[in-house]
């Protein structure tokens, strides 16, 4: 434990030694006798001031006379007489009514562990030193206590509250209440001002010195057993939040959330053994906690009576303290029903964690100074959406916390985003899972606007996919992720089941920072969150396959953030009945199915040619996982290629015939090169602007070296410059066509790499 010494006792004392061994003999120098330089204990410094006489009765009714008559460390905060009087008019107590119970809170609330000047108050005690201007709070000697608690459900016992953070308690320590000062040093250092002072203490002014309400008149009086510092109020203990809330009738929904969903009461034998010794009464006794939801991984931000901070380090309760914002009765009634119960019966109805994340939503793991609302934020990383002037109703600093009460809700992201829309409804319990472990945080950007697909359990049924977490099976990661191809009965699951349905939620979510996706009447791609594209036409939308029927849009909402549609199905990579998403070849052969289609002749070289599988339709170089761009030359910028010899044909006239499985190793060659130079490697791109530059694609140079073609991409329009300069057009009516992470367009010309 570090002490405050002054350099006042240090002279003193240095002087005392220096004129006893001066000038006194060794038989004359007694070293066990008090120095007569030295000043009196705290309660005989308070006699001989004079202006302390109800304060020293008080001390005398609290028994606390011989405390502050000894030895120790003390700071004391002394009302004066004036402060006394005014406190008894008030309260209309005199001192002779003032019970030794009453009297002891009193004194236990101003008297603080460890003496402090004032400089010294403002800094820190951190375990490696002192840290200036960095505290304004301090430990007392006044604590709560054994207390009677009623539980939620009408049980009464008794009590303890937890003295450490995540549910932990500590026996032997009392769960010491603490003060908090507001000094000029700190103040400076923090970039604060008599403005936050006065928001919680309007008819009190700032001196750069109080203590709560009160003025320091006198500060740094000297006592042989600590500091002194004379104020001009008298101070009551403050309570913690959850003491607050229970004379609160205001707040009696918010304290029942609490109490209902969070509030836990663990028996603690060390605890009864105490109370018994103490006061020879045979009561239980109980810590009362709040990890009620720790089965769901759901807890407080911190608990609502504990008085000692984090305990990072001993005394970090000096330097910062929790904050709630509590909204009344009827707010937070109105926000439940309109909000939360949208799309359930009742609070007990869903999933407790959401009501967890309510609460959380309130509470601020720091303190929030009234002038720094936009800069402090909630463990959902949220700021303080309250303004200081017309939302906050009663402000409070109480002995663990920072409290507004206020006429508004915070309106959380959880609640408000795009993905409030499947969190908050039981029929999207899938697509929240999924969600959860991948996108939540990026779409709960209240300054970044989204569009959401949204899937329901059923859509995701019918596809085939389930999550059960009975058929989980502790050596095999994530069987509780299912797959059953319908119409049959074998389900499979695992790791690659739910990377599928990563996959399929991933694409129905879309960034759109400037609403692109507000209508869906018209025509067009976009690029979901995870590189695939959708195509949307008359409120219709698909994601991939050249076969895929589109979905409809059933209806939608707007969300703080964006907007999310409700389809008639998912958006699959797939086709029905398997989960393995077709190869690009195979969507390729459905685009040149036949003579009459503009992609046929690319495909009949691609078919006959040395990097293609016809019974897998697979390309070679060409991966699943990875994302493409196809450039298919319609058929006649295919027949001017072979005209040109850049593909093979035969004929001696101006026109060739194309000659699609050519025989020799050279022209099979020409034939690999060609088709490899109109596939982007690993890109995928459409004409709407965003991607536009030098390209690889997959043809190589005689060093290895990718040999790029140039995209000039604009809203709507895609024009390609090859190795030559030579230029060729997207044919976007006939482009944007989906396949398994590619997307494939048709261009009316060829291009050539040398």
């Amino acid at each position: 434990m570090m002490y405050q010494y002054s350099f006042r006792y240090f002279f003193v004392m240095l002087g005392i030694v220096f004129t006893l061994l001066s000038s006194c003999t060794k038989e004359e120098l007694d070293i066990y006798k008090r120095p007569e330089t030295l000043e009196p204990p705290i309660y005989q410094t308070l006699q001989n001031k004079g202006n302390f006489t109800t304060l020293l009765g008080v001390i005398d009714k609290s028994g606390y006379q011989r405390t502050l008559s000894s030895a120790g460390y003390w700071t004391f905060f002394a009302p004066n007489d004036e402060a006394f009087k005014a406190y008894f008019t008030t309260t209309g107590l005199t001192l002779a009514s003032l019970d030794s119970m009453k009297a002891r809170e009193l004194i236990q609330n101003v008297l603080v562990f460890n003496a402090f000047d004032k400089s010294r108050l403002a800094d820190y005690q951190s375990p490696l030193g002192w840290q200036e201007s960095r505290a304004f709070r301090r430990k007392t000697a006044f604590y709560t206590g054994f207390y009677d608690e009623t539980t939620f459900d009408g049980t009464k016992l008794k009590a303890v509250s937890l003295n450490r953070p995540n549910n932990n308690y500590i026996v032997g320590d009392n769960n010491n209440k603490h003060i908090s000062y507001f000094i000029d040093e700190y103040f400076t250092a923090v970039g604060l001002s008599a403005a936050d002072y006065n928001y919680f203490y309007p008819t009190s002014t700032y001196a750069g010195f109080n203590v709560m309400e009160a003025k320091v008149v006198n500060a740094d009086i000297f006592a042989e057993n600590g500091m002194i510092h004379e104020i001009d109020k008298v101070l009551t203990p403050q309570p913690s939040i959850d003491e607050f809330l229970r004379t609160k009738p205001q707040y009696s929904v918010f304290k029942n959330l609490i109490e209902k969903y969070a509030a836990t009461y663990a028996l603690n034998d060390a605890m009864t053994t105490k109370y018994s010794n103490l006061t020879g009464k045979g009561d239980k006794i109980y810590v009362k906690t709040f990890n009620k939801q720790a089965s769901s991984g759901k807890f407080l931000t911190f608990a609502t009576n504990c008085e000692n901070f984090l305990k990072n380090a001993d005394n970090d309760s000096q330097l910062d303290m929790w904050t709630a914002f509590i909204p009344t009765n009827d707010v937070l009634t109105q926000y439940i029903n309109s909000v939360l119960l949208e799309n359930y019966t009742s609070l007990d109805a869903m999933p407790p964690g959401i009501v967890i994340d309510l609460i959380n939503a309130h509470l601020f793991p720091t303190t929030v100074w009234p002038t720094k609302f936009r800069n402090s934020f909630n463990a959902l990383g949220e700021e303080a959406r309250f303004d200081a002037a017309s939302n906050v109703i009663e402000k409070k600093v109480l002995s663990n916390a920072m409290l507004y009460g206020t006429n508004k809700v915070q309106e959380s992201n959880l609640f408000s985003s795009v993905y409030s829309k499947a969190y908050l409804d039981p029929k999207y319990s899938i697509m929240t899972r999924v969600l959860d472990m991948d996108w939540k945080n990026t779409i709960l950007n209240p300054r970044v606007n989204y569009t959401l697909f949204m899937i329901s359990d059923e859509a995701f049924k019918a596809a085939g996919y389930d999550y059960d977490p009975s058929k989980f099976v502790s050596n095999v990661a994530n069987s509780e992720w299912g797959y059953t191809a319908p119409g049959t009965t074998t389900r499979t699951s695992g790791t690659s089941i739910l990377a599928n349905l990563q996959r399929i939620v991933a694409t129905s979510v879309v960034y759109t920072p400037q609403n692109q996706l507000n209508d869906l009447s018209g025509k067009g791609v976009i690029d979901a969150i995870n590189g695939e594209y959708i195509k949307y036409e008359n409120n219709k939308v698909t994601s991939t396959g050249i076969k895929t029927a589109p979905l409809s849009i059933v209806k939608s909402k707007t969300a703080s953030n964006g907007k999310v549609y409700y389809t008639s199905g998912l958006l699959n990579f797939a086709p029905a009945n398997t989960i393995i998403a077709d190869p690009i070849g195979k969507d390729l052969s459905v685009l040149g199915a036949t003579s009459d289609l503009p992609y046929y002749n690319f495909y009949q070289y691609l078919k006959n040619s040395t990097i293609f599988t016809a019974t897998t339709f697979a390309i070679s170089n060409v991966n699943e996982g990875s994302f493409y761009t196809f450039f298919v030359p319609d058929n006649a910028a295919i027949q001017a290629a072979v005209n040109d010899g850049v593909l093979p044909g035969t004929g001696t006239g101006a026109v060739k015939t194309p000659n699609f499985n050519p025989t020799s190793l050279f022209d099979k060659k020409k034939v690999e090169d060609f088709i490899s130079y109109h596939i982007l490697n690993k890109k995928s791109i459409a004409p709407d602007g965003k991607e536009s530059g030098a390209m690889e694609t997959l043809l190589k140079d005689a060093v290895g070296d990718p040999v790029k073609v140039t995209v000039l991409n604009s809203v709507g329009s895609m024009q390609l410059a090859d190795a030559t300069s030579k230029k060729s057009n997207v044919r976007v009516d006939k482009s944007n066509n989906l396949s398994n992470r590619a997307m494939i367009h048709l261009i009316d010309g060829y291009l050539k790499a040398n």
